[in-house]
């Protein structure tokens, strides 16, 4: 029985956060509300204007073809892409055809290699904003520096493209090159898909399937739907015997489907020329190697750093790794424990800076950055902070106000202690005094503890913390709980 195995590849384009736009001084500034008004007659194409190339974009692209393992070639120009597209000022695209700036790269997923074929620099086309009987054309896009991947068909599963898309959204930003948000329109994927036929025992036929182009994905569930849609669609028209034609087919979210739009472009259809008005680049191995050294620690490398440094697993590395700031603020606070520390003393230190970053500040936090000025709390106390917390000096419940003490004023831990009044009790004399009150008042649980019901004790203990606002040592509270009881 013949069944099939998806062939996918991506082609991925990211407006780069440069000053000015790819080819004059307007500024690259996307989400400007007010149209038309980042325009001049270069990115507009009136005749006689001459573009001149953006050092900085060129330097990203460069900069991201490095990090994705790409050559980079010591030649390189751009090329005009001719179509004609309400969007399209010039009537032609600035564009990179046979010589992009990287090629030859890849990037590994899960393991495996996933080859990237070019990555080259073109400029951005305008936004058309449709109305019920007509279409409006915003050109403050236009001309803003756009850099495409292009991967090969080597992505073998629809979780496989959608983490590759989502891995390299993470190189981009640890790069600096593009903010890379899908809702503001700064990363756009495209998806090629065919099907392979394959035997019962695995083994792929050599052939590729045709191949379809699906545009429109805005998220990446958008990118997960069309791909499964997709596949299913071309397997229904195989198994009745038919032919899968190449097209372009848009991703419609609501009808949950992808539509047909037009038969697939080839090359020559763009009538790809040397763009007369822009020099050829050069590159020296000097300046390549300038570029290569500005590249920071990756995504990958950093997982691979936190799990051996810091003994993380692996939801608390990824965890880190996505919110890049936070793991950045978590290796300083460690960094403020004391030296010397046993090796279990520090993991323990470590593992509670961690738990505490990522469940109850994120709470407090509510999708703000710790880089951001309005937070106010140093590594150093919250350093001061998780070690009160694992010398039991604070109670979990003591942790949670102190926490939020220190989010709201940027205080120390000790000082929002001492104000509230909320020191530990280690006077058991007292912590008796408060438990025999509190057995009074519940005689119910106290018949279930000597029924030996187990959560009836870990009623009387939290009764007994709220008596104390969470200041007494719940372990002392148990003991002292375990003796009075034996006495009833």
């Amino acid at each position: 029985m013949v069944k099939y195995q998806p062939v996918i590849g991506l082609e991925i384009h990211v407006e780069l956060n440069t000053k000015s736009k790819m080819f004059c001084s307007c500024p690259n500034d996307p989400d400007e509300r007010h149209p038309n008004v980042n325009i001049c007659p270069i990115c507009l194409g009136h005749p006689g204007v001459l573009p001149v190339i953006n050092e900085e974009a060129v330097k990203k692209v460069i900069k991201t073809g490095l990090a994705l393992n790409c050559k980079i070639p010591e030649y390189s120009k751009f090329d005009r892409k001719n179509y004609f597209y309400p969007d399209l000022p010039k009537g032609y695209q600035i564009s990179q055809y046979d010589t992009p700036l990287c090629e030859d790269g890849f990037l590994m997923i899960n393991g495996r290699k996933i080859r990237v074929k070019r990555v080259h620099l073109e400029e951005d086309t305008g936004r058309l904003i449709h109305e019920k009987d007509y279409s409006l054309v915003d050109f403050n896009r236009a001309g803003i520096p756009l850099m495409e991947l292009v991967t090969e068909p080597d992505l073998r599963s629809v979780k496989e493209a959608r983490k590759f898309a989502e891995e390299f959204q993470l190189i981009l930003r640890y790069l600096g090159v593009s903010n890379a948000d899908m809702e503001k329109g700064q990363l756009r994927v495209e998806a090629n898909v065919s099907l392979q036929a394959t035997s019962d025992k695995r083994q792929v036929t050599r052939e590729l399937g045709t191949k379809v182009e699906i545009k429109n994905l805005n998220s990446f569930r958008a990118l997960v739907r069309a791909l499964n849609y997709e596949i299913e669609r071309q397997e229904k028209i195989l198994k009745a015997g038919k032919k899968v034609i190449q097209e372009t087919r848009g991703w419609n979210e609501i009808r949950g489907a992808t539509l047909s739009q037009r038969e697939k472009e080839e090359a020559h259809d763009y009538r790809y020329f040397p763009e007369p008005d822009l020099p050829p680049l050069r590159f020296t191995k000097e300046e390549i190697e300038k570029i290569r050294a500005e590249i920071p620690e990756l995504p990958q490398q950093r997982r691979k750093r936190l799990k051996k440094e810091y003994k993380l697993k692996n939801l608390e590395t990824e965890f880190f790794v996505q919110n890049k700031d936070l793991g950045e603020y978590f290796e300083k606070v460690v960094s403020e424990f004391e030296p010397g520390l046993s090796h279990e003393k520090l993991l323990k230190l470590i593992k509670l800076a961690s738990n505490y970053l990522i469940t109850d500040l994120q709470g407090l936090l509510k999708g703000a950055s710790v880089s951001g000025e309005d937070f106010l709390i140093t590594p150093e106390n919250f350093s001061e902070f998780v070690i009160l917390i694992a010398e039991e000096k604070i109670s979990s419940k003591i942790a949670k106000i102190t926490l939020e003490g220190m989010f709201k004023t940027g205080a120390d831990p000790s000082h929002i202690i001492e104000e509230k009044e909320l020191s530990l009790m280690i006077d058991e004399v007292e912590i008796e005094k408060i438990v025999k009150e509190v057995i009074s008042k519940n005689q119910k649980a106290v018949l279930d503890f000597k029924k030996g019901k187990e959560n009836a004790l870990q009623f009387l203990i939290g009764q007994v913390m709220t008596a104390t606002r969470g200041r007494a040592n719940p372990k002392i509270v148990s003991k002292i709980l375990h003796k009075v009881l034996r006495k009833l």
